[in-house]
């Protein structure tokens, strides 16, 4: 049981890291307009990229890559909103471990392999990235990663 909490823990973190990485290099030049896919969304990039100095060509390949992976995991999220309208009320008086143990374990399925595809979606963004951007992005994650996460909210009375 230890040894599966761990590997959750590993894949929690790896995936923690590959989806930064991924705003990183998806969202490039700043806000320039409405939000990615919007009217008048000039390449569907935004601001964590911005220091990379991607060319057309580059950006181009990139808004390509992710919209095709944005595409296909489309009914995956379709089957996890369906698995969640599904779920066993928990408050309707009756509890059935065994349904929420089975809905639970088709979205952590679910979720698996949304995670996977987002790691080749970084895999196949990585390729299009010279040395020296993957080393600029390597640089911008070890800052986010140092930062840590953000503090607490203050206790109130």
């Amino acid at each position: 049981m230890k040894r599966n909490w761990k590997k959750l823990g590993v894949l929690t973190s790896v995936t923690g890291i590959l989806l930064l990485a991924v705003a990183a290099v998806v969202f490039s030049q700043g806000p320039q307009g409405p939000p990615r896919g919007g009217p008048g969304s000039r390449d569907g990039l935004g601001p964590f990229a911005r220091d990379l100095n991607l060319t057309d060509d580059q950006k181009a390949q990139i808004k390509k890559i992710s919209e095709s992976f944005h595409e296909s995991e489309r009914a995956l999220h379709e089957q996890l909103r369906t698995l969640h309208e599904s779920e066993p009320d928990p408050l309707s008086g009756t509890f059935d471990e065994a349904a929420v143990r089975t809905a639970a374990e088709a979205r952590a399925k679910i979720q698996i392999e949304l995670e996977v595809s987002h790691a080749k979606m970084m895999s196949q963004i990585a390729a299009v990235l010279t040395a020296d951007q993957k080393a600029q992005l390597a640089a911008k994650r070890a800052q986010f990663q140092r930062q840590g996460p953000p503090p607490p909210p203050p206790d109130r009375p």
